[in-house]
């Protein structure tokens, strides 16, 4: 068995037209040097798992401390009737403690999951009201609009957390920290004590005038936000459910809004700093955060995350959110400098070359390295888990496979030469399927691209819904020809994704034109041969206005037997940009537009209306 083989590394894979890639060497090399491959064999992770239909570990003599505190003791098999949740069990020879997880094995699931809602891009979905971009006051009120209709969900891009810097990071795919949030999406009128606050009524214009631009100014935003919410912080005095959240979110919390204040003391990157605060516990932490304005600018972050998370829950109360876990966050963010212990930094995650990207992907970010994940007890895993499930019905998890495992690119190489690295998937499964029962929120597995049918039979064993998409699938809703496998009903059903055509872009040959002009690599068979199937499909003819596609579109969708059925708003609107182009940067505004009308128009928008109608579901 080789070096590689050991540590998971892949010596190769199948591309999506079967054909077998290796990897130059130095790859394999560049993988094995940031895991430590040649310092011996791969650790053996301290971790326990236990789920239901698992043969039952055996212990030593010993202890266990349950998570909420009881002991009982073990000589032998793990008691079969733990409580679900994280446990220590403690060697009476007195080694180390070792983590036990008790997972009930499968995500949470209603017996009635049979619902549609609108996929909605937030910082695009700006009402009159918004400051240049669409906040939490807006979801709740498409919450409010869509429920009316006969929705049940939202599913929303990711929130998470950009760096504390003046230059917003439009993805929302690459995020700081994937555990908090971007109090860019707050509502500052909801803020307590904004009605107090003199200088709102110009703060707002200026903000609400950044609507008349359909390209999205996060900057201006942020400096018009930020100007109102350090005014009103300065104002605080504090309140009982900021101690609580606090005390409830710590230490992560602790760190993260450490990590901000930090980056505003020195700058970025943080791999720049001085050394004793270049890591969570460096010995320079405790006397910055006991300075007078270490304390405050920490004390300034954590509260910007107590706002967010109240009028998340507000929003949720109107439509059931499901939010966006992204794969991966930015490696000079504070998820990096936090777990950086966990994490490969000089290798980024990707995608291999595919029919519609055939320059593959590098998405830019660092993965997890699997071992020292696993040494970590999956503390980091666990904690994204939960923030991605909190104050929501849902989860989607971006590129489930991971799970399973990663596509790993050299940081300086190209997408094509990379391959894949193994993680422990049954253990992230079960970990995952602890946090869906806790919270109640059922996961949706973005399992599009390259997929392996073992790792699709055992996403569904787990309860995780499917994602398919009308672009990818190769018959119809309620086609007497297909597969078993196809629309099945653990499922979300969509027509398209963010990263891909909308309905009207497709059908009048924009996007198309729009990468051809980019200079991009265009499957120009691929691209007619979507154009044809979608057309025969909803049977359309060649000059078929496009309103009347997309409501054929989502008419044939609605037949789809899956679970959960999405309509994007861009396809309500008949917009022809897609959010995002993969395999660009500036040379498309990816992220950056707005919706061409205010939500107030959309709620009264004919095809809206129509869409709504279509999948209406008994």
């Amino acid at each position: 068995m080789t070096d590689a083989h050991r540590w998971g590394i892949h010596p190769g894979y199948h591309d999506y037209a079967g054909r077998w890639h290796e990897p130059p060497p130095s790859t394999i090399e560049a993988f094995l040097a940031a895991m430590g491959g040649h310092d011996g064999g791969p650790p053996s992770g301290p971790v326990i798992l236990a789920a239901p239909g698992r043969p039952l570990r055996h212990l030593g003599p010993g202890q266990l401390t349950l998570e909420d505190g009881a002991t009982v003791a073990v000589d032998g098999a793990i008691p079969f009737d733990l409580p679900m949740g994280y446990h220590r069990y403690n060697p009476a020879s007195g080694g180390p403690a070792v983590p036990v997880i008790v997972s009930p094995g499968r995500c949470w699931l209603p017996d009635d999951l049979r619902a549609w809602g609108w996929a909605i891009q937030l910082y695009g979905a700006r009402s009159r009201s918004s400051w240049g971009v669409g906040d939490l006051a807006d979801l709740r009120r498409l919450g409010r609009w869509s429920s009316a209709q006969g929705a049940r969900v939202a599913l929303i891009n990711p929130l998470h957390a950009a760096l504390p810097v003046g230059s917003q990071q439009p993805s929302p795919y690459f995020a700081s920290s994937r555990c908090f949030r971007n109090p860019l999406y707050l509502r500052v009128e909801e803020v307590p004590g904004a009605a107090d606050l003199s200088d709102l009524p110009q703060l707002a214009a200026a903000g609400r005038a950044l609507n008349d631009d359909r390209r999205i100014d996060r900057d201006a935003a942020w400096a018009l936000k930020s100007a109102a919410l350090e005014e009103l912080f300065a104002r605080f005095r504090g309140d009982p459910g900021f101690d609580r959240y606090r005390a409830e979110q710590d230490p992560g919390l602790l760190e993260y809004a450490t990590f901000c204040a930090l980056c505003e003391r020195y700058g970025l990157p943080w791999e720049n700093w001085p050394l004793e605060v270049r890591q969570p516990d460096g010995a320079g932490i405790a006397p910055f955060a006991a300075t007078v304005a270490g304390s405050r600018r920490i004390r300034y972050h954590a509260w910007l995350q107590w706002l967010m998370d109240g009028q998340l829950a507000a929003a949720g109360q109107a439509i059931g959110v499901v939010q966006d876990l992204a794969i991966g966050a930015d490696a000079g963010g504070a998820d990096a400098w936090r777990w950086q212990h966990c994490t490969a930094l000089g290798i980024r995650v990707g995608a291999p070359p595919d029919e519609f990207n055939m320059e593959g992907q590098n998405w830019a970010f660092p993965p997890f390295d699997p071992w020292k994940l696993r040494l970590a007890g999956y503390q980091p895993f666990i904690e994204l888990v939960r923030a991605g499930l909190r104050n929501g019905a849902g989860m989607r998890f971006d590129h489930v496979m991971a799970l399973f495992r990663l596509y790993w690119i050299p940081a300086e190489g190209s997408a094509r030469d990379g391959t894949y690295v193994q993680y422990p998937a049954e253990d992230l499964l079960d970990i995952l399927a602890l946090e869906s029962q806790r919270a109640g929120a059922f996961v949706v597995g973005e399992d599009l691209g390259t997929v392996e049918d073992a790792h699709r039979e055992e996403l569904a064993a787990r309860a995780v819904l499917s994602y398919r998409l009308l672009w990818f699938e190769p018959s119809p809703p309620g086609s007497v020809l297909q597969d078993e496998t196809e629309w099945p009903c653990q499922a979300l059903a969509a027509a398209t994704t963010h990263d891909l055509p909308t309905v009207a872009g497709l059908w009048a040959g924009s996007d198309a034109q729009a990468r051809r002009d980019l200079g991009m690599g265009l499957n120009e068979e691929a691209e007619a041969s979507l154009r044809d199937k979608v057309k025969s499909w909803i049977g359309a003819p060649d000059d078929l206005p496009t309103p009347d596609v997309v409501e054929r579109v989502y008419r044939l969708l609605g037949q789809a037997p899956c679970a959960l059925v999405t309509a994007t708003l861009d396809d309500a609107l008949a917009v022809e940009e897609r959010p995002n182009m993969p395999g660009t940067v500036d040379e498309w505004p990816n992220w950056r537009i707005a919706l061409p009308q205010p939500i107030e128009d959309i709620e009264s928008a004919p095809l809206a209306q129509s869409i709504a109608a279509a999948l209406e579901r008994s």
